[in-house]
């Protein structure tokens, strides 16, 4: 499965991928994943917002058992991060057949759409449409880098745009939901251990800062008499760096778009999103609110005009502990060593957290040697994955079968 995988939408010079939701690529990865389902004889179906399921067991009797995560990428993005948890499910499920064991509950394999927001910049479209987190109208009004629509990319993907929204039926039916993700951290490398279990996921947004100037020639322009940006967003950039270490955050400019954008242009604006995370909401804001203060402080000083516009927000998400506490029962039972399974928290948020609020959800995380993610340079070794797929056969034999 891995190799068939491995090649969709990579790119040939980065070596990373660019699975965007609704382009080619992402069609291809959604073509293999009904490919995996039918091979194995499940049930295939795609849902109003174009999540895919494969379904062993009937989907309409009730309390089912979901895993899964998503197929696409961050911009060259590492081959991890998603597919990992998708891949392992089938996998997990293999394995549960290999050992014989009967079902007594509905087991279904998830690939929830556009999970990452490379393309439309809002995160986990999929998921939040169906839980009612992200309503039909403001799905409607997301448009990617070239201005085409949210509904105009799923309408030329073969989907149909009108269809989307909420799904609580759909939702009702899970009993509980569980992903598996590579771990975007070192906590494993650390403790020695080749799986953790999720606790929480740290509240988290994405803020928009548009710095505004005066456009002018690079070359004939005196520093003094310009009205440049760029000064005041690099400004930003460094104490964004300063609040997250005196708060103990996370604060990361990644993204930058310049008008007009020219090698010999003093910029008209600079537009940087920040995303920031932290273990709480009160740090969260404080961090939040430290950088919002420094910039306009710079601005002000530079006559430079500035808006801040918060694009998106998580809370912090607790997983149900009565179910994170089943899993952690099942793996040290079926451990080697008896050991504890580590607990540990997160600061990326992922499908499983935003349907917290309409399903108990729990995460499983498979060891990071380095901790990098979002890169090319991700990586799992395929002794830990393997463990991942067991660990997560465990938890769906315990919870789905007798």
């Amino acid at each position: 499965m891995w190799r068939e995988l491995a090649p969709v939408g990579r790119h040939p010079d980065s070596g990373g991928y660019r699975r965007y939701a609704w382009s080619a690529a992402d069609l291809d990865c959604r073509a293999w994943f009904r490919a995996q389902a039918e091979a194995r004889g499940l049930t295939y179906e795609t849902d109003r917002n174009g999540n895919q399921w494969a379904w062993l067991g009937d989907p309409l009797a009730g309390d089912a058992v979901v895993t899964g995560s998503h197929l696409d990428s961050v911009p060259d993005g590492g081959a991890f991060d998603g597919p990992l948890g998708v891949v392992s499910s089938f996998a997990a499920l293999d394995e549960l057949r290999s050992r014989g064991v009967a079902f007594t509950r509905p087991l279904a394999i998830t690939n929830f759409g556009d999970e990452e927001g490379a393309r439309f910049g809002l995160a986990c479209v999929g998921s939040r449409l169906a839980a009612g987190q992200l309503t039909v109208a403001d799905a409607h009004r997301l448009r990617d880098a070239d201005g085409i629509a949210l509904p105009a990319a799923m309408e030329s993907a073969g989907y149909d745009p009108e269809a989307i929204g909420p799904d609580p039926e759909r939702l009702a039916r899970i009993g509980a939901f569980v992903e598996l993700h590579v771990e975007q951290g070192r906590a494993l490398d650390l403790t020695g251990d080749p799986v953790g279990i999720a606790s929480a996921i740290w509240p988290h947004g994405r803020w928009r800062f548009d710095f505004r100037g005066e456009a002018n020639h690079a070359g004939t322009t005196r520093l003094a008499d310009r009205r440049d940006p760029m000064l005041t967003y690099a400004e930003t950039v460094l104490a964004a760096r300063r609040e997250a270490e005196l708060t103990g955050a996370l604060a990361t400019f990644g993204k930058i778009a310049v008008e007009p954008n020219g090698v010999n242009a003093i910029p008209s604006l600079v537009r940087g999103w920040l995303d920031s995370r932290a273990a709480d909401q009160a740090t969260l804001d404080a961090v939040v609110t430290g950088i919002e203060r420094a910039a306009r402080e710079y601005a002000e000083r530079a006559g430079i005009d500035l808006d801040v516009v918060r694009e998106s927000f998580t809370p912090v998400v607790e997983f149900e502990h009565a179910l994170r506490d089943e899993l952690a029962k099942i793996l040290e039972g079926s451990g080697d060593t008896g050991r504890p399974v580590p607990v540990l928290g997160t600061g990326a948020g992922h499908d499983a957290g935003i349907l917290s609020a309409s399903v108990p959800t729990a995460m499983l995380f498979v060891r990071n040697p380095t901790g990098i993610s979002h890169s090319p340079a991700e990586h799992a070794a395929e002794d830990d994955c393997t463990a991942g797929v067991r660990a997560l056969a465990d938890v769906l034999e315990g919870l789905a079968c007798s």
